[in-house]
């Protein structure tokens, strides 16, 4: 036994709301009062838990962004925080945003238009940027935040004493457990966040009947606590919509007792407390529903479900999408210790690969704990928000963030977890086509670079808002969703209607740029940006504002190709939507081309050959046809590749998270497996909290998802007409195996390497495509039924495995 010195749960900070691309630190956060009659300090006693896919740590949290273990269902989140005499689980409902349906539009955009285009034609970047800035912005031009549920407080009898204290949170069972020992009681705490029953649940256990004690409240800012019948208590608000959660106790032994908002139980041999929240947010215009009947009818479903039932239907439920994908990179002796301490071990340059497949399958675990089907999509901090006004309001940024968030969804075979993005983007396109139409009298519909759940489509925050290809770039995953799945009927009914829609805005949008301009003659983009970066004018001012950035030359050669991909998909005889295809060919060979510097021979990220302000941005855009996008590869268009390669050497390896993210996904494009590593090593060490949290800073889960696609990246790709087979292998990685990864054209696939050499693939098909298999320079192809498994070794001996 060791005496300890008592943890403080911290309380929600509000913060201000920037560009989601800028740096932003947490407030320094005021520690709760502590008993100073106690000197606590933690043992050193607990073994390591038994499943490696844990972390896990020998203390509480004290900080929510970089300690506290994050639970999730898609649609109800919380941060545990593991406090011995006091503990705080922060609450998230994905419904819980300030604000109400509003009509953003600004008539004023669309007259201002034709002035904006001709001043960026001659070069009068910033008098363009002035006008649009009084003109063009939405109205009103910010959005209100995604906002924290509360918090529900334990409060225990106080110990000065504890022996064997471990907090953790298994990742194969989305369960986070809190154990401890005093006075010869050991204490088992378990807190999960069920989809089946869409409640979260905390279990709590002695080994000694009649040891449970403690009290338990919620906390929020402009919120009522009550308590009501059967001992519940209950917390109330109202912002633009109404919310509600409600605490429901099962007790065994005891007492139990709910007065003023606060419960109490004495002398228990077990508890489960569950607690269900809703709001009356129905869709993105009506938000009339009725939270309370919402938390009433998820209770009355639970009924009388013991709690290891509640506990194994939420195992099962989570397992049948975890264990889909298996990832074994090799194991050392750090397996055995604290991720805390395995963190810094890393920092100091030790080698851990377990500890880069925990976190590759930590992106996974959470991509299942923010979005589920039927909800909403993962927003920049998944579901996890102590804010009542968070870090870039904690919305949906569509010039990086939002898309990052779903890289990661089909290859490693989490196809179920994408449906929220595309029942989200549905959700736009009504106010996406009154903004089209209201600032540039155009067709189809636009998003611009960020939304909320209220249909926020119009520019926002600043000029650098005044970017509409939020909606073109996010469409994409539409079509990737087809690729892997071969899903027809989404195709035609679901993902053309909104590629077309896109597609028939930017045609709008399109202009030919005038004589005299570099891009003269060719259809270009203005008003745009390549997002965030800054450029030297001839005048030497700067600016960020212009015509035909390169991205958006990519995007629309990306969103194009698609649709004319998709088209002949649904009717290969060419008879279907005809006109349109036509239309969209002719403006693909219309489209300013991408142009390689002169001056560098780097890929030029604008329609000049400006001079960057920040050479190593944190944005590299004018790469997107590298990744996501499929437009710039070594076999179709090898000097292009060859250019886009020198600008990712110039942009260098540093970055905030989502940013080294993307350039670790870069480099397993250019299939520089050591480089990549480097990436992968600096997004660990330095953009990489104790609990596996993205930095950005601060926490953005983006980084993480993008993090964990690029792992998969490095093992398989499949956007260059072949399934490529360790395409970028960094050497440290000398022997591993990973199973379940998915490729386009519908298969699943499993590696195992030695010595780095490929020493079998197996690859499943899904819906009997033909298979292109690429292993460095030797290629087989393969005609596949569906269900068949295909063995490879790289070489030459192969064998068909049918079902």
């Amino acid at each position: 036994m060791v005496e300890i010195k008592r943890f403080s749960a911290l309380l929600a900070i509000g913060s201000m709301a920037l560009s989601a691309g800028t740096v932003w630190a947490w407030p320094k956060q005021p520690e709760e009062p502590n008993n100073p009659s106690i000197d606590y300090q933690f043992s050193k006693e607990a073994e390591p838990p038994e499943e490696p896919l844990t972390l896990w740590y020998r203390q509480p949290a004290t900080m929510w962004e970089s300690e506290a273990l994050p639970v999730g269902n898609g649609r109800l989140a919380a941060m545990v925080f593991g406090g011995i005499n006091h503990e705080r689980i922060q609450l998230n409902e994905e419904t819980l945003w300030d604000g109400e349906p509003t009509d953003y539009t600004n008539p004023e955009a669309l007259a201002a238009l034709p002035e904006v285009r001709r001043l960026l034609f001659e070069g009068k970047n910033n008098e363009a940027k002035s006008l649009a800035k009084r003109k063009m912005m939405g109205n009103p031009y910010k959005i209100k935040s995604y906002q924290t549920l509360g918090d529900l407080f334990l409060d225990f009898p106080d110990t000065g004493k504890v022996s064997g204290y471990r907090r953790d949170l298994d990742l194969t069972t989305a369960i986070s457990r809190t154990q401890y020992t005093v006075d010869g009681v050991e204490y088992v705490r378990e807190v999960l966040v069920s989809a089946p029953d869409q409640a979260i649940v905390i279990n709590l256990k002695a080994s000694r009947l009649g040891k449970i004690n403690f009290s338990a409240g919620f906390s929020r800012e402009n919120a009522t606590m009550t308590s009501a019948s059967g001992n519940r208590v209950l917390l109330r608000g109202k912002l633009g919509i109404d919310y509600e959660a409600q605490l429901f106790p099962v007790v065994e032994g005891g007492t139990v007792v709910s007065r003023d908002g606060k419960l109490e139980v004495s002398n228990a041999n077990e508890v489960t407390l569950l607690i269900v929240a809703a709001t009356s947010y129905n869709c993105a215009t009506d938000i009339s529903g009725d939270a309370t009947a919402r938390c009433e009818a998820y209770l009355k479903a639970i009924g009388r479900k013991p709690y290891e039932q509640i506990r194994a239907d939420h195992i099962a439920d989570h397992q049948a999408l975890f264990n889909r994908v298996k990832l074994d990179l090799g194991t050392t002796e750090a397996v055995n210790l604290p991720t805390d301490e395995r963190m810094q071990a890393i920092k100091e340059g030790e080698f851990d690969p377990q500890l880069e497949a925990l976190y590759f399958q930590f992106g996974r675990y959470m991509l299942i704990g923010s979005s589920r089907p039927g909800g909403l999509p993962a927003n920049l901090q998944g579901k996890w928000c102590q804010s009542i006004s968070a870090p870039f309001n904690s919305d949906y940024h569509f010039n990086i963030n939002f898309q990052m968030n779903y890289w990661p969804a089909q290859v490693c075979n989490l196809s179920e977890c994408h449906l929220p993005m595309f029942d989200y983007l549905e959700s736009l396109q009504e106010s996406g086509t009154r903004t089209a139409r209201v600032h540039y009298d155009a067709d189809g519909w636009v998003v611009h670079h960020l939304s909320d759940i209220y249909g926020f489509t119009a520019p926002a925050d600043g000029v650098h808002g005044i970017w509409p290809f939020g909606a073109a770039w996010a469409v994409r995953d539409m079509m990737e969703y087809y690729w892997f799945n071969g899903d027809r009927e989404f195709l035609e009914t679901r993902a053309y209607p909104l590629m077309k829609g896109a597609s028939e805005f930017l045609l709008d949008f399109l202009i030919v740029a005038p004589e005299g301009t570099p891009a003269a003659g060719w259809l270009v983009t203005s008003p745009s940006h390549s997002p965030e970066n800054y450029f030297i004018l001839p005048d030497g001012s700067r600016s960020d504002f212009t015509y035909a950035p390169t991205m958006d030359l990519e995007i629309i050669y990306d969103l194009f190709t698609n649709v004319l991909e998709a088209n002949l998909i649904i009717d290969p005889s060419g008879q279907f939507d005809a006109a349109f295809r036509m239309e969209i060919e002719e403006a693909l060979a219309n489209l300013q081309p991408l142009q390689i510097s002169e001056k560098t021979g780097r890929l030029q990220e604008w329609i000049e050959d400006y001079e960057e302000t920040d050479v190593d941005h944190r944005h590299t855009s004018h790469l997107y046809g590298l990744h996501p996008g499929k437009q710039i590869t070594k076999t179709a268009t090898p000097e292009l590749y060859d250019a886009a390669r020198k600008s990712m050497e110039t942009r260098g390896d540093r970055g905030t998270g989502w940013s080294m993210a993307w350039k670790l996904n870069f480099w397993a494009r250019f299939h520089d497996g050591d480089h990549a590593y480097v990436l992968l090593n600096n997004l660990l060490t330095k953009n990489t909290m104790n609990n596996l949290f993205d930095y950005h800073p601060p926490f953005q889960i983006d980084g993480n998802f993008g993090g964990t696609a690029a792992i998969a990246e490095m093992l398989l790709q499949s956007h260059d007409g072949a399934i490529d087979l360790l395409p970028a292998l960094p050497a440290v990685w000398k022997d591993g195996s990973v199973k379940g990864l998915r490729a386009r054209g519908g298969f699943e696939v499993d590696l195992e390497w030695k010595e780095g050499e490929l020493k079998r693939a197996e690859i499943l098909s899904l819906n009997g495509n033909p298979l292109k298999l690429r292993y460095g320079d030797e290629v087989v192809d393969k005609q596949l039924a569906k269900g068949d498994v295909f063995a490879w070794n790289g070489k030459t001996s192969s064998v068909c495995l049918t079902d």
